[in-house]
């Protein structure tokens, strides 16, 4: 028996979040309220993600009315898909958002456009929103309402370790490993083998670091070697190494909690490659404190932003301070400053310019859209190396979550490609005080 189509009620969070939204809910109904026409209109200026989202969905909703003459009538979206239509504000029937949570407020006129679905058609309506809060407000008055899912990712994927044990290796093959730092493959992965995989291999009495090359076949042994004097505490750093300073790996994320070295990592690792690529660009999104924009704080641009970079420029001084004044590293990371040569900014200073020949780090990336992270990527030129490091269970924006962050759906979506290496960072090293923050609190 073929199941009802619906009408699907969205709300702005969502056309921001995806301006595709429209077309994705397969052959049921979409219908937007005029309110949320409103609030896209105050959004379509501007060169954020946001702002560009805005735009392409009101240009998408024109050209539908090119075809149809009247928004208020029902128009079909096209072969396969429901039907289109904006939704006039008036006050419904019986209940009314309005009176019963506070007068003026555009979620509640958004609820009652779905109200007033409810009862002049003949279908279920569903208000698809992100905003948490205006789900449980539209639930509370009888409208069923949900989160929008296209795009996210399960909970088996983020909770997978990028670390394998291989147990039971004959001795001879270790021992080959460390002797001429690679081997054939030839089955000993198994099941497990996987585009830049990274092993430890095991058989009870000796065991190795190991990285399983797609583009030879080979498994290649990973060493715990000093990176621009950083040396790595763990296996999993020892691995997050090996990908960042491997020219075939174009994109790398680097996932994991607070403390485990991610960001320190990879600006360590570009460091070391600074004559392999022509600038390194540090920057990480704006998530200004409270939900307000940067420009209630004081002073100019860079007094502005200067709060939220630090934690970008703790991390050069740490390896800055691993050298003496005098010494040819330290020099050479001054050198670089002064010449603009590493550069930490927030990411939306950078939008729309070119990302040819350098290496790319993109901190906090799990406040990052899927679209945002596929802007960024797109952008890449030749001889461009992206990192994103974050953690995928630490969202500080209103509308994201840990399913639906740009972060986990890029783990999610190139997960076994050549040119990416996903490396998963468990164990914290910053403190022991920080460890017990991460595991207890």
């Amino acid at each position: 028996m073929a199941k009802k189509s619906k009408i699907f009620v969205l709300d702005t969070s969502v056309l921001l979040h995806d301006f595709n939204a429209i077309t994705n809910f397969v052959r049921n109904d979409v219908a937007i309220p005029i309110t949320v026409l409103e609030e896209l209109d105050k959004f379509k200026v501007g060169n954020d993600t946001k702002n560009f989202c805005a735009r392409e969905v009101i240009r998408f909703i024109d050209k539908l009315s090119g075809k149809a003459g009247s928004l208020m009538d029902w128009i079909p979206l096209g072969r396969g898909k429901g039907k289109f239509k904006v939704v006039l504000e008036h006050t419904p029937d019986g209940l009314d958002a309005e009176k019963i949570y506070a007068e003026g407020k555009n979620d509640h006129k958004i609820i009652n456009a779905a109200l007033c679905l409810k009862l002049s058609e003949q279908k279920e309506v569903v208000m698809v929103t992100k905003d948490i809060n205006l789900r449980i407000k539209a639930k509370a008055l009888g409208i069923t309402a949900e989160d929008y899912e296209t795009g996210k990712v399960d909970d088996v994927q983020l909770d997978k370790s990028s670390l394998v044990t291989i147990d039971n290796v004959e001795s001879d093959l270790i021992r080959e490993l460390f002797q001429k730092g690679k081997m054939e493959e030839n089955g000993v992965l198994g099941a497990q083998k996987y585009a830049n995989g990274y092993y430890i291999l095991n058989n009870g009495k000796s065991s190795a670091l190991a990285y399983y090359n797609p583009l030879s076949d080979e498994i290649e042994r990973v060493e715990k070697g000093f990176t621009y004097g950083i040396k790595p505490k763990n296996a999993e750093q020892a691995f997050a190494i090996n990908a960042l300073l491997n020219p075939e790996i174009k994109l790398v994320v680097l996932q994991g909690v607070a403390g485990t070295g991610k960001t320190l990592l990879a600006l360590a690792s570009a460091l070391e490659q600074h004559k392999r690529y022509q600038q390194i660009i540090l920057a990480r999104p704006l998530v200004p404190l409270s939900n307000k924009d940067i420009g209630f704080l004081p002073g100019d641009a860079n007094d502005k932003i200067s709060p939220y970079m630090e934690p970008l420029w703790d991390n050069l001084k740490f390896i800055k301070n691993q050298f003496g004044e005098n010494e040819r590293k330290h020099r050479a990371i001054v050198e670089m400053q002064e010449e603009g040569k590493i550069l930490i900014t927030p990411l939306a200073f950078i939008r729309g310019r070119s990302l040819s020949n350098i290496i790319f780090i993109i901190d906090e990336a799990q406040n990052l859209t899927p679209h945002e992270v596929k802007t960024i990527i797109t952008r890449a030129g030749e001889g461009t190396k992206i990192i994103f490091t974050g953690d995928v269970r630490q969202i500080d924006t209103p509308y994201l979550d840990e399913h639906s962050n740009g972060l986990a759906y890029l783990i999610d979506k190139v997960k076994g490609q050549k040119l990416f290496a996903h490396i998963k960072l468990e164990k914290g090293e910053r403190s022991e005080l920080a460890n017990l923050a991460n595991e207890l609190l």
